[in-house]
């Protein structure tokens, strides 16, 4: 689709330099850009989309809950692993 507003926005800037209308030529520049515009965003907008991440790798809930209990257990046995009172001043 990108490459239809690039056909576009060069069929514009044709129009823009054979005419004889200031203001024909002047509507036809700001088309052209405005498609040369679209065509840019077009082109960057497939880029980014064919380098994001698939929606499946996404951590599901389960794995996600398996992964807080695993931490929870990591930080509870360092927590026993340190004895009462060392990290306390009175």
């Amino acid at each position: 689709m990108p490459w239809v507003f690039l056909l576009l926005a060069l069929a514009a800037m044709a129009v823009a330099f054979q005419t004889t209308s200031l203001a024909l030529a002047a509507l036809c520049l700001l088309a052209a850009l405005g498609l040369l515009l679209a065509f840019a965003l077009g082109l960057l907008a497939r880029r980014v989309g064919s380098r994001s991440r698939d929606q499946a790798l996404l951590l599901d809930p389960q794995e996600l809950r398996r992964l807080r209990e695993q931490a929870e257990a990591r930080r509870a046995a360092a927590a026993a692993d340190t004895p009462p009172g060392s990290g306390e001043r009175p």
